[in-house]
């Protein structure tokens, strides 16, 4: 029987990449989405689409809202920016929000007896958003295994993969396009139109068109403009 595995999946280019590779690595995907209170809930959608169809053997999503904290432009009534970001942590961080989700994914592991977390953070290709370093990773793994019961007991012990870490955004979508991912049914857009499309200016389309135009490949996605 194979092992289990938690993914992080959000419906993007990335979530989706690091949900095949955890089925490559030999995992069944139990795949875990967020409703959080995000201005735009297109990804969301595509998340809940395309989950069970990609091969997760269950899809939970978790619903709270960040809004009431706001402090983002994804949380809150703050622009996009669409004219690139500079070396500032942008105004698209959402305050803690992977400490929240990885716990979210912590805590259904344990229940699932599953020792091992899935999730699509870079550190090369990226906004620069703290939640998505190294370091930032060993310091919850190490966090993980001292917190829970299944830790604590030497039931087993925790491990955060981040597959796509240290990979330029070019290399991910190769990968992704090794292992079969459709990326014309992910969603990466920050600030879509009402009909989903999207924007092709925000950070995450800026990243993404990057990624594809040095991978060779065309975007399967449509634009706005």
């Amino acid at each position: 029987m194979q092992q289990k595995a938690v993914v992080l999946y959000s419906g993007g280019l990335d979530s989706t990449t690091c949900l095949a590779i955890a089925q490559a690595e030999g995992f069944t995907p139990f795949a875990i989405s967020f409703s959080y209170g995000q201005r735009h809930g297109f990804e969301l959608e595509v998340a809940k689409a395309n989950a069970r169809r990609l091969g997760a053997a269950e899809h939970l999503v978790v619903e709270f809202d960040l809004r009431l904290m706001g402090g983002s432009a994804l949380t809150a009534d703050i622009a996009v920016p669409k004219e690139g970001v500079g070396d500032a942590i942008p105004v698209t961080y959402v305050p803690a929000r992977n400490t929240i989700f990885l716990s979210f994914a912590l805590g259904w592991a344990e229940v699932l007896g599953a020792f091992d977390i899935y999730i699509g953070v870079n550190a090369l290709d990226y906004s620069g958003y703290p939640d998505c370093r190294p370091e930032y990773i060993a310091a919850y793994e190490a966090m993980a295994n001292l917190a829970t019961r299944a830790g604590v007991e030497g039931k087993g012990g925790f491990r955060i993969h981040t597959p796509l870490i240290s990979l330029s955004k070019a290399d991910i979508i190769r990968k992704g396009v090794e292992l079969g991912v459709d990326y014309g049914q992910t969603h990466s857009c920050y600030d879509p139109s009402p009909e989903g499309l999207s924007c092709g200016a925000c950070d995450s389309c800026r990243l993404r068109l990057k990624g594809f135009a040095e991978a060779g490949l065309a975007d399967p996605l449509r634009y706005a403009d």
